[in-house]
């Protein structure tokens, strides 16, 4: 399994960090913070194509995995990054379904799956993708 999955869009990217965070709320979760990478960077003095990292929750799917192990938090809130290469605007996220093999004791693969399933609507609705415009992970 790739470890992100990751999709091109049409859109700018300040529409694509827009239409995140329309289609987060949509779907029950809600954004809890979203970082300017690349502001953040511009500070410091170094210079790049736009990044912005969109933190999302869901209280009941949090509740489940921390109760089964509390150390679970450390993967948590889930990121979805829009990013700009070469002109091109991609959303990404890391598959949630990765965070059993870290906490294997923990017996999350049914909430990580369904939550997976979310951010994969929430980045699809998104980028309003269509299966010729998916990317493969990189």
């Amino acid at each position: 399994m790739e470890l992100d999955y990751t999709v091109s869009t049409d859109k700018t990217f300040a529409e694509a960090v827009s239409a995140v965070t329309k289609r987060t709320a949509a779907h029950g979760f809600k954004v809890q913070f979203v970082h300017d990478v690349t502001a953040t960077l511009a500070e410091k003095g170094f210079v790049r194509e736009p990044v912005t990292i969109i933190e999302m929750c869901n209280a009941k799917y949090a509740s489940q995995v921390l109760s089964r192990d509390v150390k679970i938090g450390l993967m948590l809130p889930c990121p979805v990054m829009v990013y700009e290469q070469d002109g091109k605007v991609f959303i990404a996220t890391m598959r949630p379904s990765l965070i059993g093999a870290f906490f294997p004791e923990a017996g999350i693969d049914d909430v990580a799956a369904e939550v997976e399933a979310v951010l994969i609507e929430i980045i699809d609705e998104a980028a309003a993708v269509t299966p010729s415009r998916q990317q493969p992970a990189i």
